[in-house]
């Protein structure tokens, strides 16, 4: 049977962690099995503790980082652990389903080693307007620069096959990730796949973390691995 490793990013998420990990571990997906990797990225709120009750629970991995690193350094620290077929993000704060696994890995095949859930192909909202202008911008930004035609490339969900994901020089700790991976994977002559998938947009005052000047970052950073 095929594992799914799924990588959960986590940073100060004590009122949605328990429910995600709920959430992820009862996701019914049909001939995989699941390896869920957690990481506590140096959260200060209380989250560690509930992570460490949940982990003498239900046996997932834990990783532990003594101080607040991002999250792209949060899933390359996951990376190092993986030990499935393929490997999935998924962000600690409800706003992606994991009901939406099947469809993700059921578009997977020999010629799309690569899925992304794209936000912008769904029918549900899309949160702040600023944001989301934002998004499609870098969205289309790369389009550009790569020559792709993705819709969404700060979707929180992410599907790779393991050994393409593993092979491939991650440099960056924030939430830049997005534009660096995507970017290496087209260079590298990856197809990328999009299916619409559900989405719950949560606000700053519920824990919403990116902000105006993670666009500015996710903007250079597709200057900066276009040009290498």
């Amino acid at each position: 049977m095929k594992k799914l490793s799924i990588i959960i990013p986590v940073f100060n998420e004590k009122e949605t962690v328990r429910e995600i990990i709920r959430l992820v571990i009862a996701a019914p997906i049909l001939n995989y099995e699941k390896e869920i990797i957690v990481i506590d990225d140096g959260s200060t709120d209380g989250t560690e503790k509930i992570l460490k009750s949940l982990k003498e629970k239900n046996g997932f991995l834990l990783l532990q980082h003594p101080k607040n690193l991002g999250k792209g350094a949060a899933i390359k620290t996951g990376l190092k652990k993986v030990t499935g077929d393929f490997v999935l993000i998924q962000d600690a704060d409800l706003e992606y389903d994991p009901n939406d696994y099947q469809n993700l890995l059921n578009a997977l095949d020999e010629n799309s080693p690569v899925v992304y859930g794209s936000r912008n192909l769904g029918k549900g909202k899309r949160g702040y307007l600023f944001y989301l202008l934002g998004g499609r911008f870098l969205t289309a930004f790369l389009n550009i620069m790569f020559g792709s035609n993705l819709t969404d490339v700060n979707t929180g969900y992410k599907l790779f096959r393991a050994d393409i994901i593993k092979n491939i020089n991650l440099e960056s700790n924030g939430f830049e990730f997005c534009e660096e991976v995507t970017a290496k994977i087209l260079k590298s002559g990856y197809p990328i796949k999009e299916i619409p998938i559900h989405y719950y947009p949560r606000k700053f005052s519920e824990g919403k973390k990116i902000r105006f000047w993670d666009g500015l970052i996710g903007f250079w950073t597709i200057i900066k691995y276009w040009r290498k």
